[in-house]
Formats: C-alpha cells, structure tokens, sequence
C-alpha cells in the first residue's frame, strides 16, 4: 500500500495500545515504525526487474519483521522503560505495527515475500488497489483526531474504530474479490473456455470495478472488465501469451526471477526485434500494463535472442484513460476500448509524452 496508508495504519494501532500511556507520542512512532519496511526501496540492485522482485524482500519478512519487534522491545525496555505497562505489550504493539504493514502489503496484486528466505511465490491476494481512500479515509480521520485529543481516556476507542472500520473494508474487498470470480468464471465456462488458472485485481480506488486476467489451455489469456454494478455481459478480449518467445532466450536470471515474482503471469512480445515482457497483473489492462521491460534484442531476421540488461519500456501516460476507467464503475456503456488498447502493445512508443513506472 501507499506510504500514507501504512503511516496512518502504524499510528492507529500504536495508538490503540499505547496512546493511554504516551499519547501522542505512540501515534508519531506508530507512523515512523509503519512504514519501516519500505524503506527497502532505497537499495538499488541494479536494474529494474531486480529492484522490482526484490523490493517487499527481506523487510517485509514475517521471520524478520518479528526478530526486529524482539530487538526494539529490548531497546526500548532499556534506554526509555515505562512502568505502566510490561514488555509484552510493548513486544506487541511493536510486532503488530510492523506485521500489519506486509499482511496489507500481500493484499495487493505486488507480490510480498512474507515467507523470505524461503521462497515461493509472493504473496498477491490482490483484493485492494495500492491507493484506496475508502480504506485509508477511516484511519486518516481517527489518526487526526487522536492528535487533537492527546491522552484522552477516549482515544483508544476512537483509533479501534477507526480500525474496525477500515478491516470490514478490507474484509468487504475479498468477498467483492470472490463474487467477481465466480462470475467470470461461470461466463467463461458457458463460452466453452478450458481456464487454467485466474487473477484478479481492483481498478484504481475502488472494490466495485474488477480486471480479470483468465490463462486458458492453448497459451491466450482473457481480460475481462467487469464491475459489481453492471447488469449485462462485460467486456473482454482473448490474446496470446507467446510464452514460446521466452522459451526461445538464453538463460537469463531476470527473465526467471520475473517468471518467480509473478507466478508467471506474464506476456511476451516481439517488437521490432526487441523482446519486451508485460506483467499482466498490474495496471488499467491491455495497452495499459505498469510494468513492462525490454529483456532481449536480436539484430536480424535470422539471429536468435541475445539477452540484454532489462529496462523499462517507455510507455504514454494513461491520464485519460484512467478517467474511462473510473466511470466505468458504474456506467457500463460505453465499454472500455480494449480493442484499440491492444494495438498499442506491439508498436513502439511515440518519441514523446513517455513515463515510466
């Protein structure tokens, strides 16, 4: 999630067990402590895809993250202790605030490696978008109001609220998440479509508007938009993965740290013979992906793929569109031009008006 968000969310739950003690002083070290973990992104490892699949690493283990809870309470129990409370609540207030960060974190479709140094594949439940005021909002408000009031016998209750509301939010998301699933699934079905496996995600800001990702048997994808308030078919587009082409390239530790990260969801293009892989999980949809690198490059027709250092490839802003896709949420007509987003994925950039993630 956003900086904002895990500051807010830090604070409240410091405040909550501590602000009784310390005011707000728990509610500034529950911000500062929340968000911690993320200071990983000031490590550069030294080229996009590896920053990409190393950032929510190691700080956001859930091995880690304990062990520093461990080391903090025992700092803090020595240089600043307080009479009023023991070193469990301590150790707990400190674990939660840190823990709450990479568990939000994995409700996004990112990835997370709670699990570091293991590793499977990072953790995505993807039901939040990494920016959603409506669950921020509630914390935000409880956070400002717990520093007006101090040490008021009424601040724990105002920050639990606060964090009652924004966990039904998160709670509402994953049934949204579920409820979106199964309809798409039972349309593809009745299509005749063979899925393999689905991925789902949120549209900015919101729980109603869904992307639904679905792999099928013969190497396509289908993305489907689909929202809680439409009420006819929604719509989609079948294209293909052309995971032969990443087949085709000498081994390379980014293209595989890429397929790891991802849980595979990736697709591959051909472009003026530049290979160029899409992450098929983040961003508006086809045409309009977050995360797109330049892998490898041939130099003739005949010459095979030569791996390169991964960059980003350059891509136009999506400021329109976004706007297409907010009213999408509740007016379904007209559909969102998948079709005309698509033709962007194999042509190059214009020399102007390039962003990057």
């Amino acid at each position: 999630m956003d900086s904002l968000t895990q500051a807010v969310l830090g604070a409240g739950i410091q405040g909550a067990m501590l602000g009784r003690f310390h005011g707000r002083k728990a509610l500034v070290a529950g911000a500062l402590l929340g968000t911690l973990p993320d200071l990983d992104v000031l490590i550069d490892y030294g080229d996009p895809v590896l920053n990409m699949i190393n950032h929510r690493g190691f700080s956001h283990s859930l091995f880690v993250l304990t062990g520093l809870s461990v080391l903090f309470t025992l700092l803090a129990r020595r240089w600043r202790p307080c009479p009023d409370y023991g070193a469990s609540r301590l150790f707990l207030a400190i674990w939660l605030v840190l823990i709450t960060h990479t568990l939000l974190d994995a409700f996004t479709a990112y990835g997370t490696q709670l699990l570091w140094p293991f590793k499977p594949t990072p953790t995505s439940w993807s039901s939040l978008f990494i920016i959603d005021p409506f669950y921020t909002l509630p914390l935000l408000s409880v956070v400002i109001a717990g520093l007006v009031m101090g040490k008021h016998p009424a601040l724990t209750r105002t920050l639990c609220w606060g964090l009652g509301l924004s966990t039904c939010y998160l709670v509402l998301s994953v049934a949204a998440k579920a409820v979106i699933e199964d309809r798409v699934q039972h349309r593809l079905t009745e299509q005749g479509e063979t899925v393999v496996s689905m991925f789902s995600t949120p549209q900015p800001f919101n729980i109603l508007l869904w992307r639904i990702v679905a792999r099928t048997a013969d190497d396509h994808y289908i993305e489907t938009i689909s929202s809680l308030l439409d009420t006819s078919p929604p719509e989609h587009i079948k294209l293909p993965l052309n995971t032969a082409l990443a087949d085709n390239l000498p081994e390379s530790p980014q293209l595989a740290g890429l397929r790891w990260f991802t849980g595979d969801w990736l697709r591959y293009d051909a472009i003026e013979g530049q290979l160029v892989a899409s992450d098929l999980r983040m961003g508006l949809g086809t045409g309009h992906y977050s995360f797109r690198f330049l892998m490898a490059e041939r130099t003739g027709p005949n010459h095979g793929w030569q791996a390169v250092t991964p960059v980003y490839w350059p891509r136009e802003r999506d400021t329109a569109e976004l706007g297409a896709v907010i009213r999408r949420i509740w007016q379904q007509q007209p559909p969102l031009p998948l079709e005309r987003w698509e033709r962007t994925m194999t042509q190059l950039p214009a020399a102007s008006g390039r962003d990057t993630p």
